[in-house]
């Protein structure tokens, strides 16, 4: 993910007032000349509605988006038309290859491609220095831009700020391992290990969402986390990437968080190096998305284009997809960056990226969703990095307006083709992941990669959920367990260290049992996913004996040992 890598940095840097183009000239083109000789810079060429279709204002009640500027004029026809093609701004990035397919091999539509057969030119216009989609909207460049959901949550009420809006009109692409927390020093084999370790990242992008996210779901005490939080190194934007692996690679950190294609020749490159913790097992939680004008998405004349866009991208994933070297192909054909990568490190190199994401088919974006019945993912994700990016302070200002996820996304288009195609219906419904104990003994081999406490509180002595304690499993345990969409886990029973030990074990025993079954039968969560375990007051988190070392009092300490732990098992 080089270069949409360096796009998640970059859009984060401009987001909070950075010039953008600075990690792309002096990151992701130092990454380019220095790794593969020099490359000629890509230059730019020359309203929400709900699941159900109907009208959806543009943020929550109390919130009323700034009526945006008029779109400018369309000029040579129609939008979609040969003399006015639908502009998409894009990077140089691996996940976009079915869209490249789908135009012909090329940046824009050729006789006989598969836009041409779905009604519609467009024009893709690689920006790697990453304007805003202010920028990008006011000046009319491109009518779409792809955004990661995780900073699409992060620029949509900034860019309400700017009287401007936009809607999310399908998931491109879902990484599951092209991001992870990455170890050089062998004492690291769970993220509760970077206690007291330095760890390099680029601050403000997916990748610091994703650590903040394991580090806040982990059962690390609030001084802990503290400790961890204040000992990561900041890599200079300008620096991009190459500046985190170089730091890896010099042994100057412990760890680092990092995409591809960094993250593979870092671990390829650093003896000893692995992966702590990846999309490969947190498979719902980073998805790359298209973002479109929202007053262009308004206009019924646009209509046909916009959904004559959704549907060549979802053909062309198809095409992809049974046809991976003639991706890679169309990728080296029409980016430079990937050519020279491949003159570099062999068209095998690129291929090998295409294993650590997935082109999102209309039967992913169907159940990435919740079209099809289950969990809204998308939706999900949104809120969570929301709340993360909200409390990091990342948001240019911090006033700017809460977006209800729903208000997000334009359903529109991806209802219309699931409408007549009930293959990619039926095939959504189906599970991504199968699970069975045969998977579930390789899994428990390996150490957790995290394990998040939950206070699921039972009356003395008892096992049985309450309310409040359904409201917690519900609230706590099951986002955690849709983030981590393709783990095993161990739930476990603790106590803390009165009473008998025999008594303690079997009480915790009973308590796992209950929050497990609770899972499995009101959220229809397999059971082959979960190990139940009641560890008593062994294994406590917090010490009782001396609580002061975590900076608690004895009760608090005692609180904390009374929690169902959630330990992630990979697959």
């Amino acid at each position: 993910m080089q270069l949409t890598g360096m796009g998640k940095a970059l859009i984060a840097v401009i987001v909070v007032g950075a010039a953008g183009s600075v990690l792309w000239n002096m990151g992701g083109k130092m990454w380019v000349q220095d790794k593969l000789g020099k490359t000629e810079a890509s230059a730019p060429a020359s309203g929400s509605s709900p699941q159900d279709g109907s009208a959806a204002p543009a943020v929550v009640a109390g919130n009323t988006a700034p009526s945006a500027p008029a779109a400018a004029a369309p000029k040579g026809g129609a939008l979609g038309s040969a003399g006015n093609p639908l502009k998409v701004s894009i990077v140089s990035f691996h996940g976009y290859a079915p869209a490249l397919v789908a135009n012909g091999n090329s940046l824009k539509t050729q006789p006989g491609s598969i836009f041409q057969k779905a009604g519609v030119n467009v024009e893709f216009i690689i920006q790697d220095d990453i304007p805003t989609l202010t920028t990008i909207f006011e000046s009319n460049t491109a009518q779409c831009a792809w955004r990661t959901s995780d900073f699409w949550a992060q620029e949509q009420p900034n860019l309400i700020n700017t009287k401007h809006d936009g809607r999310a009109i399908m998931i491109v692409d879902n990484t599951q391992g092209a991001d992870a927390v990455i170890a050089r020093d062998p004492d690291i084999k769970r993220i509760e290990d970077l206690v007291g370790k330095k760890v390099a990242l680029l601050k403000y992008t997916p990748s610091h969402g994703l650590f903040i996210n394991a580090i806040n779901n982990s059962s690390l005490s609030a001084k802990q986390k503290a400790n961890v939080l204040d000992r990561v190194v900041y890599i200079n934007a300008d620096e991009g990437t190459p500046g985190v692996r170089a730091a890896f690679a010099a042994g100057s950190v412990d760890a680092a968080v990092l995409w591809d294609p960094d993250l593979s020749l870092a671990v390829k490159a650093t003896p000893g190096a692995r992966v702590v913790y990846s999309t490969k097992v947190a498979t719902n939680l980073i998805y790359d998305v298209m973002v479109c004008n929202q007053k262009m998405l308004q206009d019924p004349a646009n209509q046909q284009a916009f959904q004559g866009f959704v549907k060549g991208w979802m053909d062309g994933v198809i095409a992809a997809r049974a046809n991976p070297a003639g991706a890679a192909e169309a990728l080296v054909r029409t980016e430079p960056f990937f050519d020279q990568l491949a003159k570099k490190e062999g068209m095998p190199f690129i291929t090998s990226l295409f294993s650590n994401l997935v082109w999102t088919g209309l039967d992913d974006n169907a159940r990435i969703l919740g079209l099809a019945g289950d969990t809204n993912h998308y939706e999900r994700v949104y809120r969570e990095f929301d709340a993360i990016y909200r409390a990091a302070g990342s948001l240019a200002n911090p006033n700017s307006p809460v977006v209800s996820p729903q208000n997000s996304f334009d359903y529109r288009f991806i209802n219309a083709l699931l409408k007549d195609n009930q293959a990619a219906r039926a095939a959504a419904a189906k599970p991504e992941f199968t699970f069975d104990t045969a998977g579930m003994q390789k899994a428990e081999t390996r150490p957790a990669a995290l394990t998040k406490p939950v206070s699921v509180n039972f009356p003395v002595g008892q096992a049985e959920l309450t309310k409040k304690a359904q409201e917690v499993i519900d609230t706590q345990v099951v986002p955690f367990i849709n983030s981590n969409g393709s783990a095993y886990f161990e739930i476990s029973g603790n106590t803390d260290s009165t009473g008998s030990a025999q008594a303690n074990q079997r009480l915790s025993k009973a308590r796992a049992d209950a929050v497990t079954k609770y899972v499995v039968t009101q959220w229809e969560i397999p059971a082959a996913r979960f190990k139940v375990v009641g560890n008593g007051s062994n294994n406590p988190i917090c010490n009782e004996a001396n609580p002061g070392a975590l900076e608690v009092d004895l009760d608090t300490c005692r609180q904390m040992n009374r929690a169902t732990r959630i330990a992630v098992l990979a697959r």
